[in-house]
């Protein structure tokens, strides 16, 4: 068992806070989410999360011009410097206090950071390696308040900046005679966006209580005069320049350009930049009062989009604030608006409630729309064919996700409380829920309906559900009646109600071989029920804690249980005996909160694992609780195998084992001083068991922690639910040189020199035992397509099951649609009985092997069903055009039409016949 795994994928997560960006091309938007960035592309339909990770909450992110760089910024200012085409990580920076925007200028050689009330100007990081490379240029200060948003003129020339105290100051960004800076004002509120007109100084300023101000300059561009050094010095331009050097800031490089609010004295011969007010627009009608919250303004074609507090937001044209439409789509705060290169699409973040919606305005239209979980992710599950995962939350949501996109393709809302446990029958097009609301829910996947709801006779809470192997049974487990509710799922009927357990029901299993079900309580007992059997109780394994998780080897011949003393405990539930525990209490390192008064080590004496699961060969079990870490134990040794940190962002509470000493006090830790109306109470400490924090006070912190983990039954990935999302992990195999049974005969040349003597089966072996996946892709596609079936009969037996793996992971992402699958057949066919002997050790790689011809079968039905509707109408125009029919020709093209139906409908079961002989 290979444990190279690395993140992957972050679903259930689109956006959080921050600002909206899309690609050069326009044809993907950079979100940030959490700590994380991710890229959607919107003609591929992916989702991508760039591999690194900051140390607190993303707030800006700013990408050049080319596409190619970005700066991303953290809540504390810590800044990387990031290559968006290879993914790296550049540079690390930190601009010591929080940042509120940044923003490239359009040639690229500059960027403005703008932190508290000063613009910084920095040489942005050219193609050359360099050991700093932040150089800062120019300090601009100006604002007396917090500033807010930037703007550059198009060439790069002068930019603008926003600020709280309802002012825009136009800057300089070279040394020119008569623009050093310019301050607006005609404002009654924060400004929440300026924006230059398209080759002009012209500026538009938007502020929070939905004013638009139009503002004409009285020189162009052009009009701008460099400031010469080698002339004379003027008395006024001495002291100015005195002045500046007295505020230069100490171990800050560069000038520092400090505005103030009267006008600038004239210098000789050139005449100073004027700024008038043309026009005043208001978005809100009379008696309303809507915030304006995000603003974004398209150049090329002068529209301006306004995003408001209440969801709605507004296309305008400029400069005559013509009004092309409005809509509202969503009911909380939209906190961030981009529009693309070519103007159609609109980007918006609504980060309360976790939605990235992408709109074409002038069709009318969502390009893109996505929402996570509004609350916490409680459990995950994945399809039988592993393509699928589907999560259930506590906002009452269940989601179903494609693991290869990585976004949501249906949601179901039929819950009106938390989903607490989520299950896929053994078909794969079938989920079933179970809820705090009463209610256990069954959903079709073909059309997208709940089309069974099993309820108890008295109102119960369900905690957990599992599903039998045939499909037929579902039973729940209640918190509060101590019952396992047992139901039909073909015909709804509640079959029986399993009473014994003296504490709530924790978790519930079915044997994956046999028709009995484990079941977990909190009364310390295992109890396996015999469902053949009248539904009696088979075993009763005493447990010397109470029971968290229960769940089933693959092959059904062991039981892993987790207990509230921290222990996992291993049993024969053929015999009932215990065969081995891990005692894992100090594996889960569990961090301590900020209000908390005892010490990390003190509470971990109360946690432990809440989460299991086998991995898919069934050596090693993965589990997971109320810290920041997966651990991965062998069940043979019974010890520690891996440990992994699913997250490092300290915006979550009980990240870290110590408090922050700089946060203690004389008076204790500063989390615990109110910073509130000073009323005397100080803090209200949390209930018991709030996880997510107090959701009425000012700030609150969601604790970390593994709700749910699952392991692929490919085998090549697990997932877990955490605070953060649903995090994907996936085997890495690119950067692991493993040989099988290396020689001194394997090498590279060796095996070329086989393929040049046509010894296809020798130069597999060869490859297989260097195992590097580049040459295992030559040898085999090297092979003639008719010498397939020859090359796969004369192969060992040892090497079959290698090669079966290697063609199943090639089929995924190849080309060579035909080659791999007659590959697969091959092998099949001449070695179908002694691989069904090893079926159990074997069956990740059939999953593997299904999924892969699944989703190709997939995407290809839809192609071909697309091409003969395109063919048949063409066919139908080509007879009709030009000529008037009479009635009997018409009664001889619909018979022609109807053998047509017939003959393509042939086509189409041919087909799933010969696909479903394939599978």
């Amino acid at each position: 068992m290979k444990f190279a795994y690395r993140f992957s994928n972050l679903l259930g997560a689109v956006y959080r806070q921050g600002n909206l960006n899309f690609s050069k091309d326009g044809n993907a938007v950079i979100s940030p989410v959490g700590n994380r960035v991710a890229v959607f592309d919107l003609k591929n339909n992916t989702s991508e999360t760039l591999p690194f990770s900051t140390t607190k909450n993303i707030t800006c992110v700013g990408l050049s011009p080319d596409g190619n760089l970005a700066i991303v910024v953290d809540e504390d200012g810590a800044a990387l410097l990031i290559s968006v085409i290879t993914r790296a990580v550049l540079h690390h920076f930190h601009f010591q206090k929080p940042v509120s925007s940044i923003r490239f200028s359009p040639d690229g050689r500059k960027f403005v950071v703008t932190k508290e009330n000063v613009a910084l100007m920095y040489h942005a990081p050219g193609r050359q390696r360099e050991f700093n490379a932040f150089v800062l240029d120019k300090s601009y200060y100006g604002p007396y308040d917090e500033t807010t948003c930037i703007d550059w003129t198009d060439d790069s020339k002068c930019f603008a900046v926003g600020s709280k105290d309802m002012s825009t100051w136009v800057f300089g960004a070279e040394r020119w005679t008569n623009l050093i800076y310019y301050s607006l004002g005609g404002h009654k509120d924060v400004i929440v966006g300026c924006f230059f007109e398209k080759d002009s100084l012209d500026l538009y300023t938007v502020s929070q209580d939905g004013t638009l101000c139009v503002w004409q300059s009285d020189t162009e561009l052009d009009g701008l005069v460099l400031k010469s050094l080698a002339k004379p010095k003027i008395p006024n331009q001495e002291e100015e320049e005195e002045e500046r050097d007295e505020d230069r800031v100490e171990g800050e490089e560069g000038e520092v350009i400090r505005g103030k609010a009267e006008t600038l004295k004239e210098r000789e011969k050139t005449k100073n930049v004027r700024y008038k007010q043309i026009s005043k627009h208001f978005f809100n009608k009379e008696g309303d009062f809507n915030n304006l919250t995000a603003a974004a303004y398209h150049k090329p074609t002068h529209i301006l989009v306004t995003g408001f507090a209440s969801g709605i937001f507004h296309l305008h044209e400029l400069p005559e604030f013509n009004l092309i439409h409005s809509l509202s789509i969503t009911d909380q705060r939209i906190a961030s608006v981009a529009i693309n290169s070519s103007g159609d699409w609109i980007g918006f973040g609504c980060s309360r409630m976790g939605q990235l919606l992408v709109w074409e305005w002038q069709s009318e239209s969502y390009v893109f729309k996505q929402q996570g979980h509004f609350n916490n992710m409680s459990s995950l599950a994945y399809s039988p064919d592993g393509q699928y995962i589907v999560t259930g939350g506590d906002d009452g949501k269940v989601k179903v996700w494609n693991t290869n996109s990585g976004l949501c393709f249906v949601t179901f809302t039929e819950h009106t409380s938390s989903v607490t446990d989520v299950s896929f029958t053994s078909s794969g097009f079938v989920i079933v829920s179970a809820s705090l609301d009463g209610t256990v829910r069954a959903f079709d996947l073909h059309r997208y309906r709940n089309f069974r709801t099993f309820t108890s006779p008295r109102p119960a809470q369900f905690s957990s559900i599992a599903v039998d192997m045939s499909g037929e049974l579902v039973s729940a487990g209640a918190q509060d009646s101590f019952e396992i509710f047992l139901w039909s799922i073909q015909t709804g009927r509640l079959l029986e109600v399993l009473g014994g357990h003296e504490g709530p029901v924790s978790g519930l299993c079915f044997s994956p071989v046999q028709s009995i079900l484990a079941s977990a309580s909190w009364d310390r007992t295992i109890r396996l029920w015999d469902m053949l059997d009248s539904w009696q109780v088979k075993e009763t394994l005493p447990l010397t804690s109470d029971a968290l998780a229960v769940t089933y080897r693959l092959d059904g011949q062991e039981l892993a249980v987790a207990t509230l003393n921290g222990e996992i405990s291993f049993w024969n539930p053929a015999t009932a005996t215990q065969t081995g525990s891990v005692a894992g209490r100090h594996d889960l390192e569990i961090g301590r909160k900020e209000t908390d008064k005892v010490t990390a080590k003190q509470t971990a004496k109360g946690k432990s694992f809440t989460s299991l699961c086998y991995s898919a060969d069934g050596e090693s079990v993965l589990a997971g609780g109320q810290s920041k870490f997966v651990c991965i134990y062998s069940v043979k040794e019974q010890m520690l195998v891996k440990k992994f940190e699913i997250s490092c962002n300290l915006s979550f509470d009980a990240m870290e084992e110590f408090l922050d000493r700089r946060k203690m006090t004389e008076f204790g830790s500063l989390a615990l001083v109110d910073e509130g109306a000073g009323d005397g109470d100080g803090v209200n400490i949390s209930l018991p068991g709030v996880r997510r924090g107090d959701m009425s006070s000012r700030h609150f912190k969601p604790e970390i922690r593994v709700s749910s983990l699952r392991f692929s039954p490919t085998g090549r990935s697990w997932a877990a639910t955490t605070t953060e999302g649903l995090l994907v992990y996936s085997l890495d195999g690119s950067m692991v040189f493993d040989p099988y049974d290396l020689d001194l005969d394997v090498t590279p040349a060796s095996i070329r020199k086989q393929l040049r003597l046509k010894e296809w089966a020798s130069a597999i072996v060869l490859a297989f035992r260097l195992n590097e996946n580049a040459f295992k892709q030559e040898v085999l596609e090297t092979v003639p397509h008719d010498q397939i079936a020859v090359v796969c009969g004369s192969l060992p037996d040892i090497y079959v099951e290698k090669l079966l793996g290697f063609v199943a992971a090639c089929l995924e992402k190849s080309g060579h649609l035909q080659f791999y699958m007659t590959w697969a057949q091959s092998l099949l066919m001449l070695y179908g009985q002694k691989l069904k002997n090893r079926s159990g050790a074997l069956q990740p790689t059939l999953q593997a092997l299904q999924k892969s011809i699944r989703c190709h079968f997939d995407s290809l039905s839809k192609l071909c069903d697309f091409n003969m509707y395109n063919i048949r109408y063409a066919v139908a125009l080509s007879k009709q055009r030009g000529m008037k029919r009479h009635p009997e020709e018409e009664e001889d093209e619909n018979e022609e039409e109807e053998d047509d139906e017939e003959q393509s409908e042939e086509m189409s079961e041919v087909s799933v016949e010969e696909a479903e002989m394939i599978l």
